[in-house]
């Protein structure tokens, strides 16, 4: 199943709706004690995911353009969001940097959450050097702890895409890299969830990034250096992993900060990340003087 979180242009509500084609069916419409968010439904579990479907399948509930609603962010309110740094091979050379013998595990700040088709400021007096990285996005369902590389996926909800911006003067200054990765809506997410049963493989998903309509980033997720399940049993080994949790899987080749010459998101640039059987998230950039 495929989820969002869409508003109405005339109203601040979010409403969580399952996403078919074109088409939105709102939660709201489908269980009488909806789940408003996808932490919610995450939290759950199987009944709630299975009541969910059960409802869908009577085929009663109105049906929406998905064209009348605008995104909001396809994570809201998430235990924690855990992003991976240096999980690309090649990424990891262009910055001149060492991928370590464990991952490189730093948090991004929730401020930073933002959707699909909105617009991400920052002042130029912080960065003129802010980059874009295209990263699959993994969403915890069922609590993981102690859990081994095998058992790693059963612990899975499901996925979505994640464009972890990066202001590379601040990232290169400081010795950690949370504040650099979590100004006001520097974590698109969306613009949807896709549960675990769509994408059987992972590892064998590709992803792209393009600016202003020039490809960046090609890849596919299996030139990862660590799967999504070592790295699920590796950070499960030291915390319990909530239902919901946010992990950022790390970011291909082809930043902007290692070309020549150098790209970053300009005042007024479109960037879109994408990843097959995941959709396509798009974000506009305004610099502010």
């Amino acid at each position: 199943m495929r989820f969002a979180h869409l508003s109405r242009s005339d109203s601040t509500e979010v409403r969580l709706a399952v996403i078919e084609g074109a088409e939105a069916i709102l939660v709201s419409d489908l269980l009488a004690s909806d789940p408003s968010t996808l932490q919610e439904l995450i939290a759950g579990g199987d009944e709630a995911l299975a009541a969910l479907r059960t409802a869908l399948a009577d085929g009663i509930a109105p049906r929406h353009p998905l064209n009348d609603f605008d995104f909001a962010s396809a994570v809201v309110n998430p235990p924690v969001i855990l992003a991976i740094g240096l999980n690309y091979a090649a990424h990891s050379s262009e910055l001149g940097l060492k991928t370590d013998t464990a991952p490189t595990v730093f948090t991004l700040w929730p401020n930073s959450l933002t959707a699909h088709e909105t617009t991400t400021s920052w002042p130029r007096s912080l960065s003129e050097s802010v980059d874009y990285e295209a990263e699959l996005g993994v969403l915890i369902g069922r609590a993981a702890k102690n859990v081994t590389a095998e058992e790693a996926l059963d612990h899975v909800w499901g996925y979505t895409v994640v464009n972890d911006i990066t202001a590379r003067d601040i990232q290169f200054s400081e010795a950690q890299w949370s504040r650099c990765k979590s100004f006001d809506g520097f974590t698109p997410t969306g613009p949807f969830a896709v549960t675990a049963d769509e994408i059987p493989d992972p590892q064998d998903l590709h992803i792209w990034t393009v600016i202003d309509g020039h490809t960046v980033q090609d890849a596919s997720t299996g030139q990862m250096v660590r799967p999504v399940s070592t790295l699920i049993a590796h950070l499960s080994q030291s915390l319990t992993l909530q239902p919901g949790t946010l992990i950022s899987t790390g970011s291909p080749g082809g930043a902007g900060y290692s070309r020549d010459p150098q790209i970053f998101l300009r005042d007024r640039s479109t960037v879109t990340v994408g990843i097959d059987g995941i959709g396509e998230l798009t974000t506009h950039c305004r610099i502010l003087d």
